[in-house]
C-alpha cells in the first residue's frame, strides 16, 4: 500500500467540480519533466505533513507537491508511473492518435490505427488500475497481458469492421457514408474502450481488490469492490472517447454548413481543433465522473467482510 494516504479522508477533490479542477491542474504536461529523485522527496515532504484529501491544501509548495504525486505515482503500490503512461501523459499521447483514427482511411489503414490506439489505452489501463489485487497459482500480470492482447485485436477488428462490410458488398452511396463514416465510429469507438478496460481489469472483480476502513486500514479483499471500481473506469473511458469522436463531427457538420470553411483544407484544420479542444475539455471530465477513492455500502460486500468491521462505508482505489 501507498506510503502516502492519499485517498484518506474525503473523495479525491470533494465535488464534481472540485475534482475537475484537481485533474486539469495535474493533467499539466510540464509535470512529465521532474526527475524521480524530486518526485521521492514530493512523497517523503507529503508523509511528513500529514495532509489528506479530507484537508484544503493552502500552502503552495504542499498543492505542488500533491500535483506532483498525484500524477506521477501509483497511489496502491507507491511505485513511480512509467512516463508515458502517466496521466499528463495520456493527451499529448492520444490526441494525434484519435485524429488518425477519426480520418476516412480504407479497412487495413483503419485496423492498423485502431490497432496503435487501442494498445495504448490498453496499457495505460493496466498500468493505472487497482494494484492491490490478490491471487495464487498463477501471475496476475501474465494474466492480463494475454487478455489485453486479445481486446486490443477484438477491439481494433471491430473499429475496422463497418468498412470491411462496405466494401465487401458494396455497400456505397450517401446514407452509407453517413452512417459508417460518421454515425458508427462514435460509438463503436466509445463501447471498445469500455471494453478494453473491463478486459484488461478483469482480474480485479474476478479475484478482488483491497477495501479499507475511513483510517486507511485494510479490513479484506472484495470482488464487489473490484466490479464497482471497473464498471466506473469503463463507464468514464467510454464517454470520454464516444464524446471525443461525436461531438467533433457536430460541430464541424455545423461549421460546414455555416460556410466558415471556405476549403476543405480549412475545414480540416478545424476538425482538428475541435477534437483536440474537446478531447482536452473530456479528459479531466471523464477521470471527474466518479471519486478516485469509491466508497462502497457495508452491506453491499461479502458476508467475511462484514463480519470483520462495523464501518457503515468501506473504501478502495477505483484507478485510473
Amino acid at each position: 500500500m501507498a506510503a502516502v494516504p492519499l485517498f484518506s479522508g474525503a473523495n479525491l477533490g470533494g465535488s464534481f467540480w472540485q475534482r475537475f479542477v484537481l485533474w486539469a491542474d495535474a493533467l499539466d504536461p510540464l509535470l512529465l519533466l521532474a526527475p524521480a529523485d524530486e518526485i521521492r522527496r514530493t512523497r517523503l515532504l507529503l508523509q511528513n505533513s500529514g495532509k489528506t484529501l479530507s484537508e484544503p491544501i493552502q500552502d503552495d509548495q504542499m498543492r505542488k507537491a500533491f500535483l506532483l504525486s498525484l500524477s506521477s505515482v501509483h497511489p496502491d503500490t507507491d511505485k513511480i508511473i512509467p512516463v508515458l503512461f502517466r496521466p499528463p501523459a495520456f493527451l499529448p499521447i492520444c490526441l494525434p492518435l484519435v485524429i488518425v483514427s477519426s480520418l476516412k482511411l480504407r479497412a487495413k489503414a483503419t485496423f492498423f490505427s485502431q490497432f496503435v490506439f487501442h494498445s495504448y489505452t490498453t496499457g495505460f489501463n493496466l498500468i493505472n488500475g487497482n494494484g492491490t489485487t490478490k491471487a495464487e497459482e498463477y501471475s496476475i500480470q501474465e494474466k492480463q497481458i494475454f487478455y489485453s492482447l486479445g481486446a486490443i485485436s477484438y477491439a481494433a477488428c471491430v473499429g475496422a469492421l463497418p468498412l470491411v462490410f462496405m466494401n465487401r458488398y458494396t455497400l456505397k452511396g450517401p446514407l452509407t457514408e453517413l452512417v459508417v463514416r460518421k454515425l458508427l465510429p462514435a460509438p463503436l469507438l466509445g463501447l471498445t474502450s469500455a471494453f478494453t478496460v473491463a478486459v484488461v481489469r478483469s482480474p480485479e472483480f474476478e479475484h478482488g481488490i483491497e477495501v479499507m476502513d475511513r483510517n486507511g486500514k485494510v479490513v479484506g479483499v472484495s470482488r464487489k469492490a473490484g466490479e464497482k471500481a471497473v464498471k466506473e473506469t469503463a463507464l468514464s473511458r467510454g464517454v470520454l472517447f464516444g464524446t471525443t469522436f461525436f461531438l467533433p463531427n457536430v460541430l464541424t457538420h455545423f461549421a460546414q454548413r455555416a460556410k466558415l470553411a471556405k476549403t476543405p483544407h480549412t475545414l480540416a484544420v478545424m476538425r482538428m481543433l475541435f477534437i483536440m479542444s474537446v478531447l482536452a475539455g473530456m479528459l479531466p471530465a471523464s477521470l471527474s465522473m466518479f471519486p478516485q477513492r469509491g466508497e462502497i455500502k457495508r452491506e453491499d460486500l461479502e458476508p467475511e467482510i462484514l463480519s470483520s468491521t462495523e464501518e457503515t462505508v468501506l473504501f478502495y482505489n477505483r484507478g485510473i
